[in-house]
């Protein structure tokens, strides 16, 4: 059976001390993001974070200044494997429907190998973003 997993990109604000991945990003954009996977009714959401890679909302890391915005696209696609790799264990990578809620650095080599996944948030600015969440969630 065809599941809803959502992923959410990581974002550079943080608090400064170890905290469970929901709570260690406090940016706005993330904030909205998760709000409105929540009010999606996934099977699942997990963060795609630059260092740790798949990670799930209650797993507790600490703080780190890394992004792919500041990696070169064989790093990028090093770290997209990883996570395919970690995505496959928790999820039907053919069959399962991904709604992304992240920029085009976290997920076009990610899609490559998905079969159902969306973009809702796709090309809008993130002042759009912004608007979009405050009034879908």
């Amino acid at each position: 059976m065809e599941r809803k997993i959502i992923l959410i990109s990581c974002a550079s604000k943080k608090r400064s001390c170890r905290s469970k991945a929901k709570d260690l990003y406090v940016s706005t954009l993330f904030q909205l993001n998760l709000k409105y996977a929540c009010s999606l009714n996934p099977d699942a959401a997990y963060i795609l974070s630059a260092k740790y890679g798949l990670l799930s909302l209650e797993t507790e890391v600490e703080p780190y200044n890394l992004t792919l915005n500041n990696m070169s696209n064989n790093e990028i696609k090093e770290w997209a494997l990883i996570v395919l790799n970690q995505l496959g264990e928790k999820t039907d990578l053919l069959n399962d429907h991904f709604i992304f809620l992240a920029g085009d650095k976290y997920r076009k080599y990610l899609i490559q190998s998905l079969r159902f996944y969306e973009v809702p948030l796709e090309g809008l600015p993130i002042g759009r973003q912004l608007q979009y969440l405050k009034r879908n969630v």
